[in-house]
């Protein structure tokens, strides 16, 4: 029977997630257990939550397709990723998110950034950001997982998509964010596992570790011309210095998501998932080790397939790609590598990897959508109310819908820039403000709203009118004034994060300091509620 063998995998690993995801479902009882987990995950769980959420297909298949083009140069996404959104976030941010969110007893990153500021306005914007804008990532991740099914199961794309959003859909729709979290533990296994086989067949296929990349450094005067004029070097070293593809991978792919990732919602909320600091600082190890794996497996993977294609074809990646007379897809080097250099059991190992990937990190997009729109954004909701944990299933339904769209409408090669799009605009319009509120007492109610207004318009306008891949893509500008973009080089290719996210800061202090007498020159902390009481020893 052909796929016989998948058939056997998907069932055992559809029956652990669909037990994990009822085990989540027998726990969760209230609006609490389904929006931070109850509170009281373990470190361990909640590293692998934290983990599987922050990479996902887009980082996989994404991300490493574009190492494919780019090069090692992305390995430093992973140096950004492990220091930035391990390190920084957990030991800088994580800690003081999580004691100050039992302080206020809340439950959502919007909720927490409303009731430090007391001021139902931001808690609303940021919801409302958070729900336009998350889809597209969300889509992305789906795009991920369904581009690799393809290709490995010759399927029709869209059913692809399909088949893996509704998987995500049924679990976190019942487990909430405690469903989400078992599952994740099972799920990031199987991504290490995988990962860790590809690079050692990769590795083993190209005649070693020396030897690959020494075959890879030699293929450097066959960069196409294209690339080169825009300053590719090869695929062992980095963009000429200053040139557009050294501003699209360094601005765009190491900053915007290295500092992104920093001001993600679905990951602030992990925080609050423990009962302590002591448990965020016993995940730091557990979570740098598999973003190390992760991110460095397969933006390696990535860049060493073109000397397997260019063995086996003659050809680069990126032109492997080009079949039966389709354009060339980044987003489909990884799926096109792995289903035609490893054997069959890699390959659906591998698949199951890719689902697991995308259902760990769609089912917290889903989740955090869900909470934002029936939850953040309904003034009625209630914590430990019955009838908001089923609104807020209700919206879980409502974001798979909004994702699903959209991914069938998103044009090739646009995982990575999709993923980068959402992070760059969580950096700009909540970055300063949430480190504001755990940092800086003398923040005002109106510095951190006009910093959150002046950051999303002036990144919506770069990205709409001024950076060309993106203005490209939306074709907004097109419509209005006829062109592509309205700027010139270099502003075209400098990512939108580096202009908008200094305006954020600026905004935020300047504001500030010119309303803290109206604001009594202190935000006063919000008295503690009755739970945040019995934890409060906890968090000392």
């Amino acid at each position: 029977m052909k796929h016989g063998l998948l058939y056997i995998m998907l069932a055992f690993y559809l029956g652990a997630t669909v037990l994990l995801g009822y085990l989540g479902y027998r726990h969760t009882r209230s609006s609490k257990d389904y929006l931070i987990a109850g509170g009281n995950i373990h470190p361990f769980l909640m590293a692998l939550a934290y983990g599987s959420t922050f990479i996902s297909t887009s980082a996989i298949v994404g991300f490493g397709g574009a190492a494919g083009v780019y090069g090692m140069s992305l390995l430093w996404l992973t140096v950004f990723n492990i220091f930035v959104g391990i390190f920084i976030a957990f030991v800088f941010y994580g800690v003081k998110t999580r004691k100050l969110a039992h302080q206020l007893g809340v439950h959502t990153f919007p909720e927490f950034l409303g009731a430090r500021f007391s001021s139902p306005f931001i808690r609303n914007f940021s919801a409302s950001v958070i729900a336009l804008s998350m889809p597209l990532y969300a889509a992305a991740v789906m795009i991920g997982g369904a581009r690799y099914m393809e290709e490995a199961m010759q399927i029709n794309y869209t059913t692809s998509m399909i088949i893996f959003a509704v998987i995500v859909l049924a679990y976190v729709f019942f487990g909430g964010l405690r469903g989400v979290i078992y599952n994740d533990a099972l799920q990031s296994s199987i991504m290490f596992v995988g990962m860790g086989v590809l690079l050692y067949l990769t590795y083993d296929k190209l005649g070693g570790v020396v030897t690959a990349h020494e075959k890879l450094g030699a293929l450097k005067d066959l960069v196409p011309q294209a690339l080169a004029a825009k300053g590719h070097l090869g695929w062992t070293a980095m963009p000429q210095f200053g040139s557009e593809i050294w501003w699209f991978v360094v601005s765009t792919l190491v900053l915007g998501v290295g500092i992104g990732v920093l001001a993600q919602p679905q990951l602030a909320v992990r925080y609050m998932t423990v009962s302590g600091k002591k448990d965020i600082y016993r995940a730091l190890s557990v979570g740098g080790v598999f973003i190390l794996f992760m991110t460095g497996t397969a933006f390696t993977v990535g860049a060493l397939s073109n000397v397997y294609f260019m063995e086996q074809s003659g050809k680069l990646a990126l032109a492997a790609t080009a079949i039966g007379g389709a354009a060339p897809n980044v987003d489909k080097i990884i799926p096109l590598f792995i289903t035609q250099a490893m054997p069959e059991w890699i390959m659906y190992l591998f698949l199951l990897s890719l689902l697991a990937a995308a259902m760990s990190t769609l089912s917290g997009q889903f989740h955090l959508i869900a909470t934002s729109l029936t939850y953040d954004l309904n003034p009625k909701a209630k914590k430990g109310d019955q009838k908001t944990l089923l609104w807020a299933r209700v919206g879980t339904v409502i974001g798979f819908t909004l994702t699903l769209l959209l991914a069938l409408q998103l044009p090739p090669s646009i995982i990575a820039i999709a993923t980068a799009l959402f992070f760059g605009m969580c950096a700009s319009a909540f970055l300063p403000m949430y480190t504001a509120a755990l940092y800086w007492p003398k923040v005002t109610p109106a510095g951190a709203t006009w910093s959150m207004i002046s950051a999303t318009v002036t990144y919506l306008v770069l990205v709409l009118f001024v950076h060309e891949k993106e203005a490209a893509i939306f074709g907004v500008c097109q419509q209005f004034f006829g062109v592509k973009t309205l700027a010139t080089a270099p502003w075209t290719y400098i990512d939108p994060m580096v202009i908008s996210l200094p305006v954020s800061a600026i905004v935020l202090v300047a504001v500030s300091l010119m309303t803290q007498k109206s604001a009594q020159a202190e935000i006063p902390p919000a008295p503690l509620t009755e739970t945040a009481a019995s934890t409060k020893e906890l968090g000392q």
